[in-house]
């Protein structure tokens, strides 16, 4: 048995710091293999992933933020296990948000959502994204050096999604307030250190959205808030308040973590990249590429969760009906079969956008162009307005020690703290 055998990817501390050794003996040994301690079937192969990615038939996604944990509800027995889905899935942590719903119930949840996300409610917030960046870069900046993920990625990350949900002006800070705290794991959904499912933030928000919805419906107004209140379903039936509340929340919730997570990784490729960064400043053009092979070599949710409804395969492998399966972006990501020397940042890689780090399907990120939006915006203000981002040695060590933690769960893939060094352009670049 190897070392790899041995480990607990839900639980070993050292997985989480660097998990892509584990996923490269995973896959070496089978892209769909099971791993002993919670029976779960890792998919650490590109191909794989996808297959089960488009597969909402065979495969619910009823679990796919808590996987094995705290287990279903009822044993799930027989070759057909969909009818016990749909009898307990109300008991499962999480089964209001819109990953974990299947059809039909998904497709008209997932369409009032694309209702809100328009293309011109996006040109909209990418607008106003531009002062947002500056006006946060300008106390983020000061004195040369910072904390990139509280002084800046938080706070623009929520307040770009609070912008695109048009939440108030004036309740805006209150967010910022109850929701603006890098994650400092313990516990929480997918954390290695327990099994405690944290709602505390989604209660925040189905609170304030609730109130939001009511207000609107009842007083409607010629606000961004006004459609979200008042968007309906395909067939033009008005969904419960309950239901707007859950698809805001869950994109308000998702959207911020997630793309935190890309831009500390983005900064740190950056600042750990003289080259590289040099390369940026001369040609903007390259930043999206940047973007999508910062995705790829750094996917933000190094995976989620499927349950087989059926016998099938996946890759050959027979996957009983009743499996729990986890598709490890993070691994699939890298897989040499789809991306040539996987472990390499390649700027000019020519397929880096095919990358599953948003997902595939009928799951797939619906923030996604929002997300792409922030990061370039970001990337664009700070270049502008420095000439050099360096790592902090006094935080982080040298180059060739340096020390960095990263967030404590199974799910995420993401530095909690990034302590960075800038030289000012001239008048700030403003």
């Amino acid at each position: 048995m190897t070392d790899f055998e041995t480990k607990n990817f839900f639980k070993d501390d050292d997985l989480v710091v660097d998990p892509y050794p584990y996923f490269e003996a995973m896959r070496g040994q089978c892209p769909v293999k099971r791993e002993p301690h919670h029976d779960v079937v890792m998919v650490t192969g590109y191909e794989e992933a996808v297959e089960v990615l488009q597969d909402s038939v065979t495969f619910s996604s009823c679990t796919s933020v808590t996987g094995p944990f705290p287990g279903f509800p009822v044993p799930l027995e027989g070759d057909d296990v969909s009818e016990l889905i749909e009898l307990h899935r109300h008991k499962l942590p999480m089964n209001d948000q819109l990953p974990t719903l299947d059809p039909p119930m998904h497709t008209d949840h997932r369409a009032l959502l694309m209702r809100l996300i328009t293309p011109k409610r996006l040109k909209e917030n990418e607008d106003w994204m531009w002062t947002l960046a500056d006006q946060l870069l300008d106390k983020a900046l000061e004195g040369g050096e910072g904390e990139f993920i509280s002084e800046f990625a938080l706070p623009y990350a929520l307040l770009a999604i609070a912008d695109l949900l048009g939440v108030p002006e004036d309740d805006r800070n209150n967010f910022v307030r109850n929701l603006g705290q890098p994650h400092g794991g313990g516990g929480g959904v997918g954390s290695t250190g327990d099994d405690t499912m944290a709602h505390t933030p989604m209660e925040f928000l189905y609170a304030q959205f609730t109130a939001y919805v009511e207000d609107r419906r009842r007083e409607p107004r010629d606000d961004v808030m006004t459609g979200l209140a008042t968007a309906t379903f395909p067939d033009g039936s008005t969904p419960d308040v309950a239901d707007v509340v859950h698809v805001a929340a869950n994109l308000f919730s998702a959207g911020q973590e997630t793309t935190v997570r890309l831009l500390s990784s983005a900064l740190k490729i950056l600042a750990e990249e003289p080259e590289l960064q040099a390369l940026l400043r001369k040609e903007r053009d390259r930043i999206p590429n940047f973007i999508e092979e910062t995705l790829r070599i750094e996917s933000p949710i190094k995976g989620d969760f499927r349950l087989s409804r059926v016998p099938t395969t996946i890759g050959g492998v027979d996957i009983p009906a009743g499996t729990t399966v986890m598709l490890v972006n993070g691994a699939a990501n890298r897989d040499p079969r789809q991306f040539p020397d996987a472990a390499t940042f390649d700027i000019d890689r020519p397929n880096s956008r095919t990358h599953i780090a948003f997902g595939r399907g009928i799951h797939s990120c619906p923030g996604a162009p929002l997300a792409r939006t922030e990061a370039r915006i970001c990337l664009e203000r700070l270049l502008d307005r420095t000439t050099d981002i360096r790592i902090s040695e006094t935080i982080h060590g040298t180059a060739d020690n340096r020390n960095f933690q990263y967030v404590p769960t199974f799910i995420l893939r993401g530095l909690t703290n990034l302590n960075l060094e800038y030289t000012l352009a001239e008048e700030g670049g403003r």
